[in-house]
């Protein structure tokens, strides 16, 4: 499952090999697609692991439709380098602050939907999103009594319903 967000609890010790091969294998695949960007690593205490921003003129190309090309790249370069370094690597993609935006995103709406839900006393359900939008719909809404959030469907389709407590 793709964790955008993962709990605090963890501390990750910068390895240089880690940072190395994802550094290259970054390289690689931006020069394969013919795109222009510069890659750098930031630690961030709140992941708890590195972060590999991808910064430049065509790196907004890498996003894709809500995501889904970041976290495919993400997914394979990721997978490499399990392969690799026969560990599991935990590597996170940022291009252009997009996961920020969209985890900021993602939380608005969790709270503006679940408003409504007790405004109206209706059930409302949300457009399928990946597991990591929903983790943060869930977590976001987890301890507002009034509401309840239930995720239903299967992979692509898979959506989040938020009911109201009655």
């Amino acid at each position: 499952m793709d964790n955008v967000y993962p709990d605090n609890e963890s501390t990750k010790v910068r390895d240089a090999d880690e940072e190395k091969l994802i550094g290259q294998l970054l390289d690689y695949f931006l020069g394969a697609m013919g795109v222009v960007a510069d890659t750098f690593v930031r630690d961030d205490e709140e992941f708890g692991s590195l972060i590999f921003e991808i910064d430049g003129e065509d790196s907004g190309l890498l996003i894709g439709r809500r995501g889904e090309t970041l976290r495919s790249l993400q997914f394979i370069i990721r997978m490499i380098a399990r392969r690799q370094l026969d560990r599991p690597v935990d590597v996170f993609i940022d291009i252009q602050g997009y996961r920020d935006r969209r985890y900021r995103f993602v939380k608005n709406l969790a709270y503006r939907t679940a408003k409504k839900v007790i405004q109206l006393n209706e059930p409302i359900e949300l457009d399928p999103m990946p597991p990591n939008e929903r983790k943060i719909i869930h977590q976001s809404l987890s301890r507002d009594s009034r509401i309840l959030t239930e995720s239903k469907g299967k992979g692509n389709t898979r959506y989040i319903t938020i009911f109201p407590v009655r």
